[in-house]
């Protein structure tokens, strides 16, 4: 059987070959050996990369599984400058927050769906902040932004709130470092990012909210999207 997918990473393997990671449709992550890959012949060569609709097949019976056949379904997704770090950042978040040979069916669709609105031009921190959100709630990690998670009371537009993790927002007596508007979390509820202040708001919680799943690990992809920013100002 053939799945829908796409390489989220990949690495040499011995003389001619590849470790390649997949997110598929019907399976979820899966790990595979793709045998003579790198050869200048392959017919593979070229074709596992990121961000090109693919459909696979592969067998095996332990965790790493040999790749039998790939070919692209579409034309990969162009994605260029702060959109091709925003998707090597949305497949270090697939590839660390997912479970293994667990399907995602849903995920995969707006995966997929983020990153054709990353190559259209659509806002990047809106689309980011619209997958980050999504896959908090999908994981069951997400949050209530309307309730208050000690009191149980509304979230007022007027007042101020900090983050638990894992917990929620709760209730402060003043402003102070850190703290959310209540106004702000009532916009999140909706998934308003219209505000530029808004946007500000959604990028804190989410790394607040992502942290402790990814396991502090310094993604590869903001590193290169710093370095990307300081080489633009340099020229």
């Amino acid at each position: 059987m053939a799945h829908a997918a796409f390489v989220i990473h990949s690495r040499p393997y011995r003389e001619t070959s590849q470790l390649v990671e997949v997110f598929t449709r019907e399976l979820g992550r899966q790990s595979l050996v793709a045998k003579g890959s790198r050869q200048p012949r392959s017919p593979l060569k070229g074709l596992l990369q990121p961000f090109v609709p693919l459909r696979l097949t592969f067998a095996g019976k332990g965790e790493l599984k040999n790749l039998h056949h790939a070919e692209a379904t579409a034309p990969a997704i162009r994605l260029t400058g702060t959109a091709l770090y925003s998707g090597l950042y949305l497949n270090e978040l697939i590839y660390y927050l997912l479970e293994a040979h667990t399907p995602f069916d849903e995920v995969f669709d707006a995966y997929h769906n983020t990153l054709k609105k990353l190559a259209n031009g659509e806002g990047i921190e809106p689309c980011l902040r619209h997958f980050e959100f999504y896959m908090l709630n999908i994981l069951g990690y997400g949050v209530d932004f309307t309730l208050d998670a000690l009191s149980g009371e509304a979230i007022r537009p007027e007042g101020w709130y900090r983050y638990q993790p894992e917990s929620g927002f709760i209730a402060l007596e003043r402003d102070e470092p850190g703290a959310y508007s209540g106004r702000h979390l009532h916009a999140l509820a909706e998934l308003d990012l219209t505000r530029p202040e808004v946007l500000v708001s959604a990028k804190r919680f989410s790394r607040q909210a992502l942290g402790p799943y990814l396991g502090g690990r310094a993604l590869r992809s903001r590193a290169l999207f710093i370095k990307g920013k300081r080489g633009s100002r340099s020229e």
